[in-house]
């Protein structure tokens, strides 16, 4: 038996083309430098071994002192300088933390570097460690505890129930209660569950349900003669059966017309207003008979012009009738069969920004929506849409909400919904953030595994009852109070009914090229829906003081 070749140079190539200089039978190893397992590859030009050991060795080095870089320790000290005894070691377990808060007030749910803005985990890890779940020594450090949440919420968005996953000392049996001693009352943990040592709340959430609270009053038709309720009346009459007829909505504003007039208003002064407030959301406002002076409603002093008191007595007749409206039932069945139409797996890129219809991440998986019952809640009534999904892009659940409604509205076929899953660039505005909240994560697969472990499930049902009461009084409530206050779904929607785009450009064509699809270019000879080629923009200008979600 051979000896084994200890020597790895007497390893030559097999085959090397001769040349003038080098005999058959031997091999130039210059043009040769050894590679990883030992290959034998052809050496690039001009690169020379030594060198590389040499930039190999700097570069290995400058690694290892960064990563052996030793900082100097600071002790703890009293507020007169004295170090402070180190507190006693205790045992930390990984765990699911259930929590639900009001986000009014907070710039978020994710801690900022900046320890001066106000978050949610912020105030979480502060009463944390004030209760005893965290070592005063892991105080300043949220990685060193593994802290992770399952669903982020953005400045004023609240949840009713999400999760955060990390390592609490959990050995005092009354911890949850020393926890909620030291939060606000807006903030509430409430439970605290076992996991095994890999749990990442984020990555284990199998689905989100979130909540989204509608004044039922959203649903009613466009005012007459503002840009919308023209663009339904010019879709009937180019398509008659195809846009629904609203006999309840046309005689709702009949009686509101009426009740205007009865307050001793004219119709040329009802005229005069309307003009003003489609002239100020128009993009294009050149050739208007309208005096730029006359659409201040305020003057440099800041008191009331007379045409501001005119619209302000306008929408005052409006709001007051709109908050004493109640949805039929007819039509509350239709926004549900509005809503159906998300289920499943569809393409949402037109349901957020930045997505093109060919990218694979803007197909999502919806797998309930539901519409509630109405309720009346200080003479107003709401109904509360949840929607069960995989997972959401930004902005999309306040889009789908925006495009539901206004297809009640407008009169256009439920089938429309369908059509913005195609490859069609379509212009959805978003509704207000105010009614978004997040229900809660859900974690179907990964608690079945817990199970197994011997550990409990993360659910918030046990919590049920007091996550219904905190939802009534800390987030509902902050709901109506500021809608009452600010009107914020009446200027949303009068907003959209008065908006008129620049006509002669390609962007902004009427009021949002979803509705003129359906009442133009959308529809063939033979009144059959097909596809059509646009692609601009979303240019339809955000609503001022319009929250992002």
């Amino acid at each position: 038996m051979s000896e084994p070749i200890n020597n790895k140079e007497d390893v030559k190539p097999k085959s090397v083309e001769p040349t003038a200089d080098i005999p058959n039978d031997e091999v130039d190893e210059s043009v040769y430098k050894r590679g990883q397992q030992d290959k034998w590859t052809r050496a690039r030009k001009g690169d020379k071994r030594e060198n590389t050991n040499k930039r190999f060795k700097k570069n290995s080095g400058d690694k290892k002192e960064r990563e052996h870089k030793v900082t100097e320790f600071t002790p703890r000290v009293d507020e007169n300088g004295n170090p402070l005894p180190k507190s006693e070691r205790r045992p930390k377990k990984k765990v699911a933390c259930m929590i639900g808060y009001c986000g009014t007030g907070y710039n978020g749910m994710q801690i900022q570097n900046n320890l001066d803005v106000k978050t949610i985990e912020g105030d979480l890890f502060q009463a944390f460690v004030k209760a005893g779940a965290i070592s005063p020594e892991n105080a300043d450090d949220l990685k060193k505890n593994g802290f992770m949440r399952a669903a982020r919420t953005d400045k004023g968005v609240h949840a009713a129930g999400n999760v955060i996953s990390c390592k609490l000392i959990i050995e005092d049996e009354d911890i949850l209660e020393k926890i909620n001693k030291e939060l606000p009352d807006q903030i509430r943990v409430w439970g605290i569950e076992r996991t095994n040592k890999s749990f990442d709340c984020r990555k284990m959430c199998s689905s989100r349900v979130y909540e989204y609270l509608l004044p039922t009053y959203s649903f009613l038709p466009p005012k007459p003669k503002t840009v919308l309720s023209e663009l339904v009346k010019k879709g009937k009459a180019d398509h008659p059966g195809i846009v629904r007829d609203d006999p309840e909505g046309d005689a709702w504003w009949a009686e509101t017309s009426q009740a205007i007039l009865d307050s001793g208003i004219s119709q040329d002064d009802v005229n005069k207003a309307q003009a003003i407030l489609e002239a100020t959301n128009s993009i294009d406002n050149e050739g208007s008979e309208i005096n730029k002076e006359d659409t201040k409603l305020y003057n440099e002093n800041g008191e009331i012009t007379e045409t501001g008191k005119l619209i302000k007595s306008i929408k005052q007749i409006e709001n007051k009738r709109r908050r004493s409206y109640n949805v039929s039932k007819e039509r509350l069945e239709l926004f549900r069969d509005a809503m159906k139409q998300y289920e499943g797996s569809h393409n949402f890129h037109n349901f957020t920004l930045g997505k093109l219809y060919k990218d694979p991440s803007a197909r999502r998986y919806m797998k309930l929506t539901t519409v509630s019952d109405p309720f009346v809640i200080e003479g107003t009534e709401w109904v509360s849409i949840k929607i069960h999904g995989q997972s959401f892009m930004l902005h999309q659940i306040r889009k789908m909400i925006a495009m539901a409604v206004l297809v009640i509205r407008t009169g256009c076929p439920i089938s429309r919904i369908q059509d913005c899953f195609g490859p069609t660039k379509i212009n959805i505005p978003k509704a207000p953030a105010l009614g978004l909240l997040l229900e809660n994560p859900v974690y179907e697969g990964y608690n079945g595994m817990l199970e197994k472990f011997g550990y409990n499930k993360i659910e918030f049902e046990p919590y049920k009852e007091e996550i219904d009461k905190f939802k009534m009084k800390y987030i509902y409530d902050k709901i109506y109070g500021e809608e009452v206050k600010e009107n914020v779904f009446y200027g949303f929607f009068g907003f959209i009914d008065t908006f008129k785009g620049n006509i002669e450009s390609k962007e902004g064509k009427h009021i949002f090229d979803f509705l003129g699809a359906v009442f133009e270019s959308g529809l063939s000879k033979d009144n059959k829906v097909v596809e059509t080629n646009k692609d601009n923009e979303d240019n339809v200008p955000a609503k001022p003081q319009d929250n992002v979600d």
